[in-house]
C-alpha cells in the first residue's frame, strides 16, 4: 500500500474546489484552504489508523463523513455559497484524489 502525500492531496483538492467556486473563490479561499487542509490530514490519519489495524472500514467511513460535514458547514457560512455549490466543490475535491486515497487505504472509501 502507498501512503498519501498530504500536500499533494491538498493542492489537488483546492484546485478542484476552486474550479467549482470560481465566482466566490476570493471570499471562500481562506476558509476552503484551511478546511481542505484538515480534510487531507484526516485522510492521512485514516490511512495510518488502517495500517495500524485500529480503525475499521465502517469507522473510517463515519469519520470521513464527519470531516466532509465540517467542510460543508464552514463553506455554507460564506455569503453567496449555496448547498449545491458547496457539495459540488467537496465532491470535485474528493473525486480528484479518490484513486490515490483508495489505493493508499486499501479500501474504496471515496
Amino acid at each position: 500500500m502507498n501512503s498519501i502525500n498530504v500536500n499533494d492531496v491538498l493542492l489537488k483538492m483546492i484546485g478542484a474546489a476552486k474550479g467549482k467556486l470560481q465566482e466566490h473563490w476570493e471570499a471562500a479561499a481562506p476558509f476552503a484552504e484551511q478546511q481542505f487542509k484538515s480534510l487531507a490530514e484526516n485522510l492521512a490519519l485514516i490511512v495510518k489508523l488502517q495500517r495500524e489495524g485500529t480503525i475499521t472500514k465502517e469507522q473510517a467511513s463515519y469519520y470521513l463523513e464527519i470531516q466532509k460535514s465540517s467542510v460543508r458547514i464552514v463553506l455554507l457560512t460564506i455569503e453567496g455559497l449555496g448547498l449545491l455549490a458547496v457539495e459540488a466543490a467537496i465532491n470535485a475535491a474528493l473525486d480528484i484524489v479518490k484513486t490515490a486515497v483508495n489505493t493508499a487505504i486499501g479500501w474504496d472509501i471515496l
